[in-house]
């Protein structure tokens, strides 16, 4: 943004300064004999004259050789007002000296009024200027309040004051101690006085400057800002902003992760690297969401190579290169092999597990999109179940060590295809674990993931800043969440417990309702919604139906029976299984049906297959149990107080 001060030319500014500077002098220097002796005494003569011209002529001097000409006047500070006030020092001196040499009239308290009268209107004026371009006369800029007036908050308006973006109006602190109190010429208030901030200077963006916030700490000061819909962004963590990552006003928003309003798990590092350290890992689909936070995790814990394997190039490149980079940062010697493949050719797994010598795979390739796969249902078949079996099947022909299915919620009583593959995928692992062999088959089951690709959080992040609408496909619908690291984390180190055909279940805490997330992400983003309390709002929410094979909620176990783990948050389901030879004869009618691409027969066998899969129900279903939902109360205080990423 250009301001209409930088428009004036420099020649011109300077020469308005120096003709300023001369009037100031003049007026000083006349105005001081007025002081001291009245309008009738007042007897200018040439000696007085000379002492004037030597007085202005040394005064002007004095500022070009100090560079006072070539600063900037709109940062004049405080150092730089003490070097004005010691040049007008000088200035002063010179004035009584040259009253001797000239035999002038100059009373010892003139020069000392002079001295006095050309600090004020000198320095007080640049001083002046400056407070008047970082205010609004010259300069349009956005206002925001700083949350926390410590170290980081002050050091926050120093930064602000040499830009031209934010104006800084306020602080908040909750520390009794500060409020009521001025820091650098701004008001410290109480958080619980935001609405007198709006009412005093309109809406304006919140910055938080609290650098090493803790997770509940962030949740806390989200909770008291989010119902006032402004916009909150928050400063870089003080390690970022010492290693010079960052710089202080390189805010961001309110992350994914504390979308999630919560402190994630301790992880136990035992069982992180049981399966990693030391030991050759490939992670299928590694281009994908879960699959490239795996990789991250898992380059961590020193395996002694690791291999990214997925069906597209593009994805493959960017994991890839992501990890080159992390590992010449951190001087890591971790060898990665980049590999395009499909887990649909056996023969081709086959060939990898036994070139590489493969010991740990996690198998993250799929598709997940519900809607996609409702669409495409032989395309999801192939890849979730038959692509499941071969390389699974791979893996025991190469004798790999430990095999560990990405698994999801929705194939708990799925409602739809991509849910019945899942679940599929499961009882084909299940049924492989009961053979005789070495590999160790584990399946992690856990919802929906902030952040992912298909996330609700991306989307309602885009529809918020076009402008709106939301899309919610039903009012009442509820889902569980946590964070990309949080579900990698508990992949891994679920995938390090159990002894073959174990399902773990990620506890994901209570389930969220989409509509307050909704509300809460736009509140955050400094707007707010459009409905019937608020018919001026700034984004409306559309209903669009469930769509096919969507659930209002999602569930993660088939029974109630859940076993504790060594962790506290991975559960052990103790569910029914199929044996191989069932398995085998609905992997090979599914064969059938999709060579004659028959997609009606395809979902039948799949409702006959002891799935639980029941398409298209009659009814909408809820909850079994409705102390399972959150509650009002609860919602208000978790989510609808802790929205972002």
């Amino acid at each position: 943004m250009v301001r209409r001060i930088d428009l004036i030319p420099g020649p011109l500014k300077l020469m308005i300064v120096l003709a300023y500077d001369l009037f100031a002098i003049c007026s000083a220097f006349f105005l001081s004999y007025f002081i001291r002796v009245g309008f009738e005494g007042i007897h200018i003569s040439w000696s007085e004259m000379a002492v004037f011209s030597t007085v202005t002529l040394c005064t002007l001097v004095l500022f070009y050789t100090f560079d006072m000409y070539s600063s900037i006047v709109r940062y004049f500070n405080a150092k730089a007002f003490l070097k004005v006030q010691s040049l007008l020092i000088v200035t002063t001196v010179i004035f009584y000296l040259s009253g001797i040499v000239f035999g002038a009239f100059v009373p010892r308290s003139v020069p000392i009024v002079f001295l006095v009268l050309t600090s004020v209107m000198i320095p007080g004026a640049r001083a002046l200027v400056g407070i008047i371009v970082h205010e609004k006369w010259f300069n349009e800029r956005e206002g925001v309040v700083i949350y926390g007036a410590s170290n980081a908050g002050r050091q926050l308006v120093h930064t602000l004051s040499l830009g031209n973006k934010y104006q800084p109006l306020a602080f908040i602190d909750e520390k009794k101690r500060y409020q009521g109190r001025t820091v650098l010429g701004l008001k410290i208030f109480p958080h619980f006085k935001v609405n007198h901030l709006i009412r005093k200077y309109g809406q304006f963006k919140v910055l938080i400057a609290i650098p090493q916030v803790d997770p509940i700490r962030l949740k806390q000061i989200v909770s008291s800002l989010e119902p006032y819909a402004l916009e909150l962004l928050i400063v870089p963590s003080m390690s970022d902003i010492v290693s010079g990552k960052r710089t202080i006003d390189e805010f961001r928003e309110v992350s994914v992760d504390e979308l999630l309003g919560r402190k994630a798990v301790e992880p136990i590092p035992e069982l992180l690297s049981a399966n990693i350290n030391d030991k050759i890992v490939m992670v299928s689909g590694a281009g994908g969401s879960i699959g490239k936070e795996l990789c991250r995790q898992i380059a961590h814990h020193k395996p002694r190579k690791l291999i990214l394997l997925d069906v597209s190039e593009a994805f493959l490149y960017e994991i890839h290169q992501e990890l080159t980079e992390f590992l010449s940062e951190t001087r890591n010697d971790l060898i990665v092999e980049p590999l395009i493949g499909n887990v649909q050719n056996g023969m081709l797994m086959k060939h990898i597990f036994h070139k590489y010598q493969v010991q740990t795979i996690y198998h993250a390739a799929a598709y997940k999109h519900v809607p996609m796969v409702e669409h495409n249902v032989i395309a999801g078949v192939t890849n979730n179940v038959l692509g499941t079996s071969e390389i699974a099947q791979a893996a025991i022909f190469c004798e790999v060590e430990t095999f560990v299915l990405i698994s999801t919620d929705k194939a708990v009583r799925p409602t739809n295809v991509m849910g019945a593959t899942k679940r599929l995928a499961e009882l084909v692992l299940q049924a492989l674990a009961k053979q005789n062999h070495s590999t160790r088959f584990v399946m992690v089951r856990f919802g929906n993931v902030l952040g992912s690709s298909g996330s609700v959080v991306p989307l309602f992040k885009k529809q918020i800043k076009k402008g709106g609408p939301i899309t919610i496909t039903h009012p009442d619908i509820i889902r569980y969440f946590m964070t990309i690291p949080e579900a990698a984390q508990l992949v891994l180190q679920a995938g390090a417990m159990g002894s073959g055909g174990d399902v773990f279940v990620l506890d994901m805490g209570k389930p969220v309702k989409i509509i307050d997330l909704a509300y809460k992400m736009t509140h955050l983003m400094g707007l707010t919604i459009k409905d019937q309390l608020n018919p001026n709002g700034d984004i409306e929410i559309k209903f669009s139906g469930l769509r096919p094979g969507e659930k209002l909620y999602e569930e993660l176990l088939i029974d109630d029976n859940a076993k504790k783990t060594q962790h506290k948050r991975i559960l052990s389901a103790n569910e029914r299984s199929l044996p191989w030879n069932e398995v085998k004869k609905i992997i090979s009618d599914l064969n059938d049906a999709m060579r004659q691409e028959d997609v009606p027969k395809i979902k039948q066998i799949l409702i006959e297959a002891h799935l639980g899969y029941q398409p298209n129900p009659s009814s909408i279903l809820k909850p079994k149990n409705k102390a399972d939902l959150i509650t009002d109360q609860e919602l208000e205080s978790s989510i609808c107080n802790a929205v972002q990423s």
